[in-house]
């Protein structure tokens, strides 16, 4: 569970709901409007559906699913677990590492290694994990899109039911007891468009932006490692080249566990 996700969502929401309950004449039953919602969310998901293949939009579950159940692996560790793996193939031989392919839970590394172990030729290793890496960059990049376009689409179609609710108001001015309540209404359209683009669609797309970034560290930092362990470079150095990947207060901290 990424707490950081959770812990936005429930400040942002309390503040709302706060601010309602302290605000002087307020009530939840005047920011409730079913046609609003309607037309913020209905027009959303219309819109996106004419932007992307149907397939696309209906991995969006999955998509942001990521945004709560991430799991980031840690790069100091994954670079110590290939700098234990190179040890053990300068020690005992690349066929080595074959048994402890059971051992390891991350796919590339599973990947790399067994195609070092098959003796595959390094540049063939390096194009089939770069075009592994761009893959990946592409889905996570689809999804992104998604989630970015539903960010977008939702203030303008809250724009749109503001219209919709003043061109009903305009149209019953014979009571005017009833425009007070009309333009609140309208208004209402504006309010969930704003909330579900800034509280929702749009940070859900900037953490899935974050996410993407650091699973493309990580795979690259298994690539260079797989092929400095496939060329049989000591194990020193590769801690020391991919050390680079990370910041100096970490790489500290890593090297002084590692003692």
């Amino acid at each position: 569970m990424d707490i950081a996700t959770v812990v936005g969502l429930l400040l942002g929401s309390a503040l709302l709901v706060v601010s309602i309950m302290i605000a002087p004449g307020a009530s939840f039953s005047a920011f409730i409007d079913y046609p609003s919602l309607m037309v913020v969310v209905g027009g959303c998901i219309a819109a996106t559906l004419i932007c992307f293949p149907l397939r696309n939009f209906l991995s969006l579950a999955m998509v942001v699913k990521k945004v709560f159940l991430n799991r980031q692996e840690s790069v100091p560790q994954l670079i110590e677990q290939i700098v234990d793996l190179a040890e053990t193939a300068r020690r005992e031989g690349l066929l080595a590492l074959e048994s402890k392919l059971e051992e390891i839970e991350n796919p590339s590394i599973v990947l790399g290694i067994q195609m070092a172990v098959d003796g595959t030729v390094a540049e063939v290793i390096e194009a089939i994990m770069q075009t592994e890496i761009e893959a990946v960059a592409t889905r996570h990049r689809d999804g992104k899109a998604v989630v970015d376009q539903l960010g977008r689409f939702a203030p303008a179609f809250g724009m749109i039911g503001t219209l919709m609710g003043l061109i009903i108001m305009l149209g019953n001015m014979e009571d005017p007891s009833s425009i007070g309540a009309g333009m609140a209404v309208a208004l209402i359209t504006t309010l969930y468009g704003a909330v579900v683009s800034n509280l929702f669609f749009l940070p859900f797309a900037e953490k899935l932006g974050f996410i993407n970034k650091q699973e493309v560290l990580t795979m690259e930092i298994i690539l260079r490692g797989i092929m400095a362990i496939q060329a049989g470079d000591n194990p020193r150095v590769i801690e020391q080249k991919l050390s680079t990947y990370i910041p100096p207060k970490l790489r500290a901290g890593a090297q002084e566990e590692a003692a």
